[in-house]
């Protein structure tokens, strides 16, 4: 599950914002089934406009991070900061690579150019990280036993790690219009 949460912060309170952003992250990292956390972060006319991209292994436990008090606490505290107040959007296993929700994509030979730049590297090297353990276990390093550990290797690197953080890097080439 992914979980959307969108802020708009009051002019000259991005610190602050900045500093509970930090201690939410950190609590929701406790929560069992919690996968990971981004945050974009854009100019909205003269506010700044936060969303955050949290990703746990299931519902339920979405749910239990979402109805937690941990979670009522922090909410109550950010309250004052925000202008239009805590905006909540759920998506069942989908990715927001490019852009979460509302957000203009950009052009998609952006996105391929992105999603080339993470994947070839890999695609190099995965399978020469791979070949030790293939040597060893020839029944392993059959062709498609070798395949499928290489290409799972890889597509689990990209969603998880490598996407995400080339996004980040590219974000203001990708949304340049």
């Amino acid at each position: 599950m992914t979980l959307l949460i969108r802020h708009r912060v009051r002019e000259g309170r991005e610190r602050e914002y900045e500093g509970w952003l930090r201690r939410t992250v950190d609590v929701a990292k406790g929560y069992p089934g919690h996968l990971g956390v981004d945050v974009l972060r854009e100019q909205d006319g003269d506010r700044r406009r936060f969303t955050c991209v949290l990703r746990f292994a299931s519902t339920g436990q979405l749910q239990a991070w979402l109805e937690s008090a941990d979670r009522r606490r922090l909410i109550e505290e950010v309250a004052p900061l925000l202008t239009d107040g805590d905006r909540l959007e759920l998506s069942p296993g989908r990715e927001f690579w490019f852009t979460p929700g509302d957000v203009n994509p950009p052009p998609r030979w952006k996105q391929a150019c992105v999603s080339f730049l993470a994947i070839l590297p890999l695609s190099l090297l995965v399978p020469l990280l791979w070949q030790p353990l293939f040597e060893a276990l020839p029944w392993l390093g059959g062709y498609l036993p070798s395949n499928v550990l290489i290409t799972l290797s890889i597509v689990l690197l990209v969603v998880y790690l490598f996407m995400p953080a080339v996004t980040r890097w590219f974000s203001a080439w990708l949304n340049a219009h």
